[in-house]
């Protein structure tokens, strides 16, 4: 009798122990709106998620939803992560438009340098002077892509006079007033609808980096590309969040949210923002390969383009000073931040 109830507390403490041990692991919900070929997916939410495992001895663990596989749409996935559908979304805040005014200032024309230095600005920026947009969720990283590219269907752009009659979409509200600034028709719309958008003629062209060309198939859906003089800033960048949803993170241990904590902030932006850039190369290989030309718009046509465009900097200051900001020095800061990190 004895040895039955010895027995018997032995595997409740086994069971208990298994239970425990089960009970600090954890799947969380990750999100997004591109394909799982595109190298957000596969390049950097994968190796990222890859590494949480790794460092919690498998405790963290990721299951990676690809083109909005949890439902929504793309302006709905920052709702999503602050409301727990999703445990963790990677997205753009400007696909909610005006929603996010401050942060739409690394979005204004001709502000980035590169994107790793531009990324760790661009957290440091967020964590020091724009924590407040982002109370609802934990936010893990901001970055930004690479330089942008303009992809045309009626004629190539080589100068300013070359937008006007082109219908173009843009991905935020600043490409919009930039597009516009620059004489085009200016289209918003997110990216999944883009490839859908050119071959029905509904828009005669695009911006977006080369990064996505594959998983637009953009070489295929447009003749021309232009891109601009990398020795002058990039015409046009994108702001990403990759944010997680509070609760989440606060119902974790403390050995997980070390790991969280770990692989997050402003390395894992300028690491996000380095591997996006990076994905810029293949992207235009199969425009070469293609047989697409490319043009490169020099630092003199851009000279123009900047004068032109120098207004929607102004505006912008103007319009997050009525919503009680210090508009011109947020403008400054950023500057100053980007060239900081600016090697």
């Amino acid at each position: 009798m004895k040895k039955t109830i010895q027995r018997t507390l032995l595997a409740a403490a086994v069971a208990g122990f298994t239970m425990g041990a089960h009970a600090q692991e954890v799947t969380l919900k990750v999100h997004h709106f591109l394909p799982a070929l595109a190298p957000i997916h596969q390049k950097m939410l994968g190796p990222w998620c890859e590494k949480l495992a790794k460092e919690s001895n498998n405790k963290l663990k990721c299951q990676i939803y690809p083109a909005m596989q949890l439902g929504g749409t793309p302006p709905q996935l920052f709702d999503q992560a602050r409301d727990g559908v999703a445990d963790i979304v990677w997205t753009v805040p400007g696909y909610s438009a005006g929603r996010f005014p401050v942060t739409e200032v690394f979005e204004l024309p001709f502000m980035m340098t590169n994107a790793e230095a531009t990324s760790r600005a661009f957290w440091e920026f967020q964590t020091t002077h724009n924590a407040a947009e982002f109370k609802d969720v934990k936010p893990l990283a901001f970055h930004v892509h690479g330089p942008g590219n303009i992809y045309s269907n009626k004629k190539p752009i080589k100068e300013m006079a070359d937008f006007k009659g082109m219908k173009m979409r843009a991905p935020t509200r600043q490409t919009n007033k930039l597009l516009a600034s620059l004489g085009a028709t200016p289209v918003g719309m997110p990216l999944p609808q883009v490839t859908e958008a050119i071959s029905k003629g509904v828009i005669d062209g695009a911006m977006t980096p080369y990064e996505v060309v594959q998983s637009t198939k953009m070489h295929e859906i447009t003749k021309f590309t232009s891109e601009t003089d990398p020795k002058f800033n990039a015409i046009y960048t994108t702001a990403f969040i990759v944010a997680m949803n509070k609760a989440k993170y606060d119902s974790l241990p403390a050995d997980l949210k070390k790991v969280i904590d770990a692989n997050s902030g402003a390395e894992f932006s300028a690491w996000m923002g380095k591997v996006q850039a990076e994905a810029d190369g293949p992207g235009k290989k199969v425009m070469q390969d293609h047989g697409n030309p490319i043009y490169v718009v020099p630092v003199a046509e851009l000279e123009k383009w900047k004068k032109t465009s120098d207004a929607i900097d102004d505006e912008w200051a103007a319009d997050v000073s009525k919503k009680g900001h210090d508009g011109k020095k947020l403008l400054q800061a950023a500057r100053d931040l980007i060239k900081k990190h600016t090697k």
